[in-house]
């Protein structure tokens, strides 16, 4: 999954089109034309088609936070520029404030079973003993359960 796909599924998720993902992105006091954003739309191939880069995602992802949960006061959070499936995975669980169990619940509908401990090895420092890295098998169904998840909480 490219990071191009998660912006994508994200922003289907949300009901975003380009002018509403550009109004996340100046939720991070980040500056993208939604021009950019569907750019970022488009499949390979297609022209216009421009690659989302980790950082991209991460302003993205910043945004949706304080979007969807308030801006903190003070300085934003400098956007990583290397952005793993773990850090995905726990910016979404914090946008949407989702606790352990729900989590849990989420990806046994999934199928993939899990304990608290395999959960928090997930949001753990990589240095961490006991970290553990997000697969792309987990952050998938992590966006599946949550479209679940958000469908379920519209009705």
């Amino acid at each position: 999954m490219t990071k191009n796909d998660i912006l994508c599924r994200l922003c289907k998720l949300f009901d975003f089109d380009a002018t509403a993902a550009s109004a996340v992105f100046a939720a991070a006091d980040h500056e993208v034309s939604p021009e950019r954003v569907a750019d970022w739309f488009k499949k390979p191939g297609e022209t216009g088609c421009r690659n989302c880069d980790d950082k991209d995602l991460a302003i993205f992802l910043n945004g949706l936070i304080n979007t969807r949960r308030g801006r903190k006061e003070g300085a934003q959070p400098v956007p990583e520029e290397q952005l793993s499936n773990n850090m995905i995975f726990n910016k979404l669980k914090i946008a949407l404030n989702l606790q352990a169990d729900q989590l849990i619940e989420m990806m046994a509908a999934e199928g993939i079973e899990m304990s608290k401990h395999e959960l928090s090895a997930l949001f753990r420092k990589i240095d961490h003993k006991h970290y553990r890295p997000c697969s792309q098998q987990q952050l998938a169904a992590f966006l599946r359960a949550t479209e679940k998840h958000l469908a379920g909480n519209k009705g």
